[in-house]
């Protein structure tokens, strides 16, 4: 039985024959109905219909009846999915960075809106970005934003979405990690001191009131000639110290208030940041990127059964010293890793083939579905808006993306972009 989409009386078919740039003419409610769409997490909906209402997914399904008085664009050509998220960027971002500890450190303070860059990048379906500080160690938290928008406020979806640190296999690296964890543990005991002082504090001005309470009526006849005597308001409500800017964001990652990525180079570093860890537990994932001679195959079971989250480039690699070829994305999909994709290199011309990369990727053996995802659900996950955007859900942002034919062929054309429910691609649809 085909659903029914609610809506008012009269009908209305709306059908794009110009700039989509035409920002506010988008109706409120309307109805797309496409050749397909790729949800990421229903898989492939033929003849797909989405319900947008005031920039959020409202309902989609295939073939779903649309009531008298939605207004609807008829596009049977295109395929629908998700906007791009890129998790891992420097884009519009020029300032140099530590090489120590500065979790405090945010990137939001070098993000200036309004940037050609961020246009260009939209016109590649890249709807978000996450954009990370600069620098080795610990060099602070990362944001995300919108790719649209021509003001902080309009761009900035969240501040503070993970913090990056290095992992390297020498002990500096350890140190680093432990040392800053040990930082939250001293914010503890502080607090357990500074607790401990105002208790005794209270139990003082406890006694004060009680001994004044005891004084004489001499006494008190001579408070009352002299007029009333101020209250005490005694030591107040116990307000913990605090923490300085190490501690703080640890703490935030302990309470997972926070996640962090963790950049490593080689097999050999996850062992040391397991040994680094210890019994920490937070949320974290971990950037690897693939270089020629990479050996992450040697970990791929281990990052499986851990379900760990893998930011690597769309890329094959040589097996050392060998010609022989891995597709390493593949492998940790296929171990149980959740594959994460970003761009081969931060700039432009990367950023434009990206998806022609995971195809080749796919070509080679990956899954088309894990590889979709690895675009857009999973970077999403990574910046903490899974519950926002990365897939065509019910109550998700209307962040969609349309092709003339299946996203990663080369032969395919981004036809239209449309982030919150309103179209601002500058292409024309013919």
């Amino acid at each position: 039985m085909k659903n029914i989409l609610i809506g008012v009386s009269c009908a209305l078919s709306l059908q794009l024959a110009a700039p989509a740039s035409t920002t506010g003419g988008t109706p409120d409610l309307f109805a797309l109905r496409v050749g397909s769409a790729e949800t990421i997490t229903q898989g492939t909906i033929p003849h797909a219909v989405i319900l947008i209402e005031h920039g959020k997914i409202v309902m989609i399904g295939q073939d779903l009846e649309i009531e008298r008085g939605i207004p609807v664009i008829d596009r049977p050509d295109w395929v629908a999915m998700p906007g791009l998220v890129n998790c891992y960027s420097r884009a519009g971002m020029t300032s140099s960075g530590s090489n120590g500890t500065v979790p405090s450190t945010m990137a939001s303070t070098e993000l200036y809106p309004n940037q050609p860059v961020y246009g260009d990048l939209l016109d590649l379906g890249i709807t978000t970005l996450g954009l990370y500080p600069p620098g080795n160690g610990i060099p602070g938290q990362a944001i995300a934003i919108r790719t649209s928008g021509s003001t902080l406020d309009e761009m900035l979806l969240s501040d503070g979405v993970y913090l990056k640190m290095l992992m390297r296999s020498n002990p500096s690296s350890k140190k680093m990690i432990r040392d800053a964890f040990e930082k939250a543990d001293e914010y503890g005991e502080d607090v357990v001191k500074a607790r401990e002082k105002w208790e005794k504090e209270v139990e003082k001005w406890e006694k004060e009131q009680k001994k004044s309470k005891d004084k004489d009526k001499k006494e008190e006849g001579k408070a009352a000639a002299g007029g009333d005597a101020e209250e005490d308001p005694g030591p107040g409500e116990f307000v913990e110290p605090a923490p300085d800017g190490i501690a703080g964001p640890f703490l935030s990652l302990r309470s997972k208030e926070l996640s962090a990525m963790i950049s490593i180079r080689k097999a050999g570093d996850y062992l040391h940041l397991l040994d680094a860890l210890g019994e920490e537990e937070f949320d974290w994932c971990l950037r690897v990127p693939l270089r020629t001679d990479i050996d992450l195959y040697e970990i791929k079971d281990q990052l499986g059964e851990d379900k760990r989250t893998v930011v690597v480039e769309p890329r094959l690699t040589l097996m050392p010293w060998t010609m022989r070829e891995r597709n390493i994305p593949d492998e940790l999909s296929r171990a149980g890793a959740n594959v994460v994709f970003v761009p081969n290199e931060d700039d432009m011309n990367n950023q434009k083939d990206w998806r022609l990369h995971v195809g080749h990727v796919v070509k080679r053996g990956m899954d088309y579905q894990a590889a979709l995802r690895a675009m857009t659900l999973g970077p999403a996950e990574v910046l903490g808006l899974g519950e926002r955007l990365g897939s065509l859900d019910a109550g998700k942002d209307a962040n969609i993306i349309f092709f003339s034919g299946d996203p990663l062929q080369p032969t395919s054309k981004l036809e239209m972009v449309m982030i919150d429910g309103e179209f601002v691609s500058e292409e024309v649809v013919r």
